[in-house]
């Protein structure tokens, strides 16, 4: 089947995206045409220039694209388009963890900020985004998660996630409320929510929030909840210190209560 140029181009155009160069892509879908084809009717099918074909099916050969025969000529044969995406995909997804691999080293091991740098702090508004980046610190962390947090915060998916990291890193919560079995692993303190005077009724949405530590380099307070809760983030080394040695009095307290 004949493929319509245009249909054709968008599929050339979808294999590059997947790590394929425009001459690999015409090739392997010239060889899906056929059971197999040597060089030179490669060449014909797909319209790679005869010099380039060897070259081509090498890369498509590296790739696990092709195989090949050990007749005179050769031939070749492509593998289905299933595994062919697969592999492709796999790659794709290698390389992608590698590159985050590398870039989180970069990250972590930054240079701090010099004794006359200013001091980097963030502003968060609304629960939703508050919720979201929370989530995000917790897939980022690497070796340690210590939180106070009003149960509201904790959402569904923030406990997904922390049930998992409990399982290769430390995670500690300490909270005034728990619903449900605590999960392995996990460290769960439970801290009596102080009396709130009537007269002060107002003020529970503000005391409602949080401190979320990830690996001791990076810090998000937040204050209230809906619409018109706020967080401050940062990885300053100045904001972190106070709020780890905030989350040590508090811990230490709670053990002792």
């Amino acid at each position: 089947m004949e493929l319509p140029s245009e249909s054709q181009a968008r599929v050339i155009e979808c294999l590059e995206s997947l790590g394929l160069t425009k001459y690999e892509a015409r090739v392997y879908i010239a060889l899906l045409k056929i059971v197999s084809a040597t060089a030179s009717e490669i060449h014909e099918i797909s319209g790679v220039p005869r010099a380039s074909v060897y070259t081509v099916i090498d890369q498509l050969l590296d790739k696990g694209l092709v195989s090949v025969s050990q007749s005179a000529p050769k031939r070749f044969a492509s593998i289905s388009p299933d595994e062919a995406i697969a592999r492709l995909m796999g790659r794709i997804e290698r390389d992608a963890q590698d590159a985050r691999d590398f870039l989180s080293v970069i990250y972590r091991e930054r240079l701090s900020p010099g004794p006359e740098s200013e001091e980097l702090i963030w502003n968060i508004y609304g629960i939703e985004k508050i919720k979201k980046r929370f989530s995000d610190l917790i897939s980022d962390a690497r070796q340690e998660i210590r939180i106070i947090a009003h149960p509201q915060i904790l959402s569904h998916d923030s406990i997904g996630k922390l049930t998992s990291k409990a399982n290769t890193i430390s995670v500690e919560i300490i909270t005034h409320h728990w619903t449900g079995n605590i999960p392995k692993k996990m460290k769960i303190y439970i801290m009596k929510h102080p009396e709130i005077p009537k007269d002060l009724d107002k003020a529970k949405d503000i005391m409602t929030g949080g401190v979320c530590i990830i690996d001791s380099r990076s810090v998000m307070v937040i204050v209230g909840l809906g619409d018109e809760a706020v967080a401050l983030f940062s990885e300053s080394e100045g904001f972190v210190r106070f709020f780890v040695r905030y989350y040590n009095l508090i811990f230490d307290w709670v053990k002792k209560g």
